[in-house]
């Protein structure tokens, strides 16, 4: 099978009639995703034949076992790695990424690692750190540009590494068990923050996480994943409205639902 790059659709792209996605449809769009690795026992196919949109504005919650290819995916989308066949579309320019371990440079200061991408976009000089502090105030750090990682909690960590995400300017924002090393509290109020800057923002969020009720609590829908080889087993449309809760009863109810169908995959798996 011949590898396919994902294609990323610009503004400009868009304009001259280049672009395969019209401004209206979906800000990632897979279609027929595989992926195979070739091992010393022989081919591994970790996805297979994966087609989902991620509307404008949209945030979807990827939900399976572990070894599902939850994040095998969000690195095809990402352009980290290539389909081995199927094709993947983003508009507006490479997707924002962020992965659970906030990969902050120690060496600067909060407000240095944000300003970092800013340099690395172009942006001038005279306005990334005005950039910055906008970001980290985004994110409720306005204290902290000057901060070493050293001195940030875990949850600051996450919060800036979330402004450095936001500071790649993208429509598209990729998130890898951002909050799975987090304590309860503390995870508890950065789903708060995160519902809140999706809103601000409009950025359409893809996020992988293997805890459903966090799922549910963030989601406008849920995509759960098969046991590998992975593929779309169901979905869910999230009604309720933001802010939501985890111990809210219609959060217990559908997670509740969803955990129910996981089990049902791992065990005609015949994980544990």
């Amino acid at each position: 099978m011949t590898p396919v790059h994902p294609t990323t659709i610009t503004e400009q792209d868009a304009a001259s009639g280049a672009a395969t996605l019209a401004p209206s449809t979906p800000a990632v769009r897979v279609v027929g995703a595989h992926k195979s690795f070739v091992r010393p026992e022989g081919v591994q196919t970790v996805l297979q034949d994966i087609s989902i949109d991620v509307a404008p504005g949209e945030f979807i919650c990827l939900l399976g076992a572990s070894g599902c290819g939850k994040s095998t995916l969000l690195n095809l989308v990402a352009g980290l790695d290539e389909p081995s066949s199927g094709r993947i579309e983003v508009a507006g320019g490479r997707p924002a990424l962020m992965f659970q371990d906030h990969a902050l440079f120690p060496w600067l200061t909060a407000g240095r690692n944000i300003e970092l991408v800013l340099r690395l976009r172009g942006v001038p000089r005279a306005e990334r750190r005005t950039r910055a502090e906008e970001l980290l105030g985004l994110v409720r750090l306005q204290d902290a540009y000057g901060k070493r990682v050293h001195e940030l909690s875990g949850g600051m960590r996450q919060r800036v590494a979330l402004a450095r995400a936001l500071a790649q300017d993208s429509d598209v924002l990729l998130m890898d068990e951002p909050f799975a090393a987090l304590d309860a509290i503390t995870r508890d109020v950065l789903h708060e923050e995160l519902t809140r800057i999706w809103q601000d923002t409009g950025v359409s969020v893809l996020f992988v996480t293997h805890n459903v009720r966090e799922a549910v609590r963030l989601a406008q829908r849920v995509v759960l994943l098969s046991c590998r080889p992975g593929r779309i087993a169901r979905e869910w449309s999230v009604g309720m409205p933001q802010p939501r809760r985890t111990e809210d009863p219609a959060v217990a109810e559908l997670s509740a639902e969803i955990t129910e169908q996981l089990r049902k995959e791992i065990r005609r798996h015949g994980r544990h």
